[in-house]
């Protein structure tokens, strides 16, 4: 598959979404855990979402258990979690692997087509690549997602804008969703 849009995910109630149903949207595509440090990013997505969906920005969110086991529950009870704490309203999707053998295939094409744009030199960077390098210590040289939060800035047209790592301010990420929002 050459393209984001020759992808289909699973929604939560299990049925099959054509990635197709948003060409022409600028994409944020989030991979997100209930019981992780960066999980109060929920609320500036969601400010995000709220700025610029009518600009045609969709928030992507997945949910992944696979870093510190920070999503646990079945996807109505990270559901429930994330529109009762958050006030959520951009889709949610089943939760899924985003590394491994198991990993779906939007997730091995994103990583295959991005590289690791390394931690932010703020304190949670520097924590972060301490964590990230006791589970691998060619963290640095891979394009595997590092945590939670890790996410995909995509065009219209469906290409990758960035990929911006967790620790990345959410001022950053906003900026950058503005440029590609309201570009013309």
């Amino acid at each position: 598959m050459s393209s984001i849009y020759d992808f289909s995910v699973k929604a939560q109630d299990g049925s099959e979404v054509s990635l197709a149903d948003y060409k022409g949207k600028v994409l944020l595509i989030v991979n997100t855990a209930t019981g992780c440090g960066f999980t109060p990013q929920y609320d500036e997505l969601q400010d995000i979402y709220d700025e610029f969906q009518k600009d045609g920005l969709e928030i992507l969110d997945f949910p992944c258990n696979q870093f510190g086991e920070q999503a646990p529950g079945g996807d109505e009870e990270i559901h429930s979690f994330c529109t009762g704490r958050y006030g959520i309203t951009f889709p949610q999707f089943s939760k899924i692997d985003v590394n491994g053998e198991n990993a779906i295939p939007l997730y091995k094409w994103l990583v295959e087509n991005s590289t690791f744009a390394g931690f932010d030199k703020n304190p949670a960077g520097l924590m972060m690549s301490q964590v990230v390098k006791k589970m691998d210590k060619d963290y640095k040289n891979n394009s595997n997602i590092k945590w939670n939060f890790t996410k995909f800035l995509i065009s219209r047209e469906g290409e990758i804008l960035a990929r911006i790592e967790p620790t990345e301010s959410m001022k950053k990420v906003h900026d950058k969703v503005k440029e590609a929002a309201t570009a013309i």
